[in-house]
């Protein structure tokens, strides 16, 4: 399998000059740890949950012994400060961050994430954002493979690129959307916050040309107290395992 396989998209992105507070936010809100950073539609860096680790407003900002300062010089107590101190997206985020194609490997991804110690791959064309390749759409994969369906097809991936476009311009859309097919076996993935949403995908999905059969892993999630159901398709597969 490759990365257009299993990407999401559209991707969820800030740009440099997104407020830390507004990117913290958006990360709560949309249940993610991570987002691209875009500039005039390219890529230009990455902000994650490991960001925010060192920052003033909590009071964990990086704390250095007079001795470590001198051997660091001011340049690195500069930096420090700004990741503590900065209040946009452009002065704490990964700058020129790894990224892939559409048609590179699993294998090659994973081999990335952990030799980089990574959780997260901007999928690009050329220096086009088309979608990001994460840890969980790795074990979503997996879960999908668990369930004995068939190696893709070639007509797969045209029936998983109508799918996306069905439900990726309607304002129901699920956040972080993840579409798996194989031999014309649609899995959905991703968050909703409004269980109306569900059935909408689902239904969405079956209309594609070329569907067979829908399973749907979309994840219900409380916006407030972020407390979370799996699909009842998840349910019933969780008990019969």
């Amino acid at each position: 399998m490759r990365a257009h396989q299993i990407m999401t998209r559209p991707v969820i992105s800030v740009t440099p000059e997104t407020t830390i507070v507004d990117a913290a936010n958006l990360m709560l809100q949309r249940h993610i740890s991570g987002l691209p950073v875009v500039a005039n539609g390219k890529l230009v860096g990455v902000i994650s949950e490991g960001d925010f680790l060192r920052r003033g407003e909590i009071g964990t900002q990086r704390k250095r012994s007079r001795f470590l300062k001198f051997l660091l010089g001011p340049g690195q107590e500069a930096t420090d400060f700004v990741q503590a101190q900065g209040r946009r997206v452009a002065e704490i985020m990964t700058s020129d961050p790894l990224t892939i194609t559409e048609g590179t490997t699993l294998e090659d991804i994973v081999e990335l994430m952990e030799k980089n110690h990574i959780k997260r791959l901007p999928v690009v064309r050329g220096e086009e954002l088309v979608g990001i390749v994460s840890r969980s759409n790795l074990l979503q994969a997996v879960a999908s493979l668990a369930r004995d369906v068939p190696d893709p097809t070639a007509d797969d991936d045209h029936i998983r690129e109508r799918v996306i476009n069905a439900l990726g311009k309607a304002d129901w859309c699920p956040f972080g959307l993840s579409v798996v097919v194989r031999d014309g076996i649609v899995h959905l993935s991703g968050v909703i916050t409004d269980e109306r949403s569900r059935q909408a995908a689902v239904v969405a999905t079956e209309n594609v040309a070329g569907v067979r059969k829908v399973h749907d892993h979309l994840c219900w999630v409380e916006p407030m107290s972020g407390f979370y159901l799996p699909s009842p398709d998840d349910k019933e597969w969780a008990k019969a395992s």
